[in-house]
């Protein structure tokens, strides 16, 4: 089997999009359910499942939450000391039935949730990498130092989810090279915890100029690429470029959640 991975983000990019395409590429499942098992998180489930996207048969990676929360539009990172004000305005309550009254998580306790749980050392560091790249990012969006980026208590259990099992599918496939040519992203503006924000959102946009990764914009409405899915392809991002001429040995592909008029997949490829 090749051990070059091409990641097709045509469509947009997200952490879940991202890991279903691994999954169905050839990633082991079992391997990720007991690394996410061994991690110290309450409050979710994850369902693993066919669906079609386009009249294509497509793995769907889905976090699920307590007390049927969706999923998150920027899947987790707000600086605190801004929630309070925001409220709720996303729709996306508090009631995990746990107690939780606007708990916020920093990079040292993500770390730790990470650290605490039985992962291999290069899926730990690379679940590390991204969360670190999503805190340089949101921290140059809103102009505060890295050390005060925290992560609200909901948004960050899934976007934990999205991440660890991205970097252990990543580690159990384990390529040599990782190549993303470029993504897709809509345009317009999307509503997050502060309010109104043009796409691509300040976090991601940063992240894709900061990784040098071409953006190809589609006449659609509305944000393809996430925070996250942007941390991770810049974090295993090798190549920019496919090889001339390359045999495909392997295609997974990845579903998105949204309703947009794109094949809404991550397609993920082993080539050679």
């Amino acid at each position: 089997m090749g051990k070059t991975l091409y990641l097709e983000c045509e469509a947009g990019a997200s952490g879940d999009m991202l890991v279903a395409a691994l999954l169905d590429l050839g990633a082991s499942r079992e391997v990720l359910e007991a690394a996410l098992a061994s991690l110290p998180l309450e409050g979710y489930e994850v369902v693993v499942s066919r669906v079609e996207r386009s009249g294509l048969s497509a793995c769907d990676f889905d976090v699920r939450l307590d007390a049927a929360h969706e999923n998150h539009d920027h899947d987790m990172a707000y600086l605190h000391g801004t929630l309070e004000e925001a409220g709720e305005g996303r729709g996306h309550g508090h009631g995990h039935g746990h107690g939780h009254e606007h708990v916020h998580r920093g990079l040292p306790e993500i770390e730790a949730i990470i650290d605490a749980g039985t992962l291999t050392p290069g899926a730990n560091a690379l679940a590390k990498k991204v969360f670190g790249l999503l805190a340089d990012a949101e921290a140059a969006a809103h102009g505060r130092p890295r050390d005060e980026v925290h992560f609200h208590e909901v948004g960050a259990v899934d976007s934990i989810v999205d991440i660890v099992a991205a970097a252990v599918c990543l580690d159990n496939l384990a390529p040599q090279e990782v190549v993303v040519t470029r993504v897709a992203e809509g345009r317009g503006t999307v509503r997050c915890q502060h309010g109104i924000i043009p796409v691509p959102v300040p976090a991601t946009a940063y992240l894709l100029r900061q990784a040098a990764i071409p953006t190809r914009p589609l006449p659609v409405e509305g944000e393809l690429v996430t925070p996250t899915g942007a941390a991770l392809l810049a974090a295993v991002r090798t190549r920019g470029q496919l090889p001339d001429e390359y045999l495909i040995e392997g295609c997974g592909m990845g579903a998105g959640k949204r309703d947009y008029p794109t094949s809404g997949l991550v397609r993920a490829f082993w080539i050679s």
